[in-house]
């Protein structure tokens, strides 16, 4: 059974000015050093970390609790996989009072946006 459902659209030009803006001090209050190690360098950095950030608020809202830390919500890429989800402190709580057995990530973007999309599912 779907207990959730978030999905959020990210300007992609408008997040790259943030990270021009505000640097590595934006970066370590949204992401882990896993999440920021993982983007590389160069111009799909900022499109990385943009469906990451979509990402983050996408499940903030599949918990209903959009005010849960940032860095509670850790997005999961690895070669050759798809992207996973790992929930920690307030987030893994909020989970856990749902009965979240399974979530589903989804991420794209291109020049213009990064969407990010999370589906929670509870039972068997």
């Amino acid at each position: 059974m779907i207990v959730g459902v978030g999905i959020e659209l990210v300007d992609s030009v408008r997040f790259e000015a943030a990270l021009e803006r505000f640097g590595e001090r934006l970066c370590r209050r949204l992401f882990t050093s896993a999440e920021r190690s993982g983007v590389g360098g160069g111009a799909g950095a900022a499109l990385s970390l943009g469906a990451r950030f979509a990402a983050k608020v996408a499940a903030r809202r599949a918990l209903g609790r959009p005010g849960l830390a940032w860095r509670d919500v850790e997005i999961l890429r690895e070669e050759a996989k798809p992207p996973g989800l790992r929930l920690r402190g307030q987030a893994d709580a909020a989970a856990r009072a749902l009965g979240v057995s399974a979530v589903h990530l989804t991420l794209t973007h291109d020049a213009a946006h990064c969407i990010g999309q999370v589906v929670l599912e509870a039972g068997s």
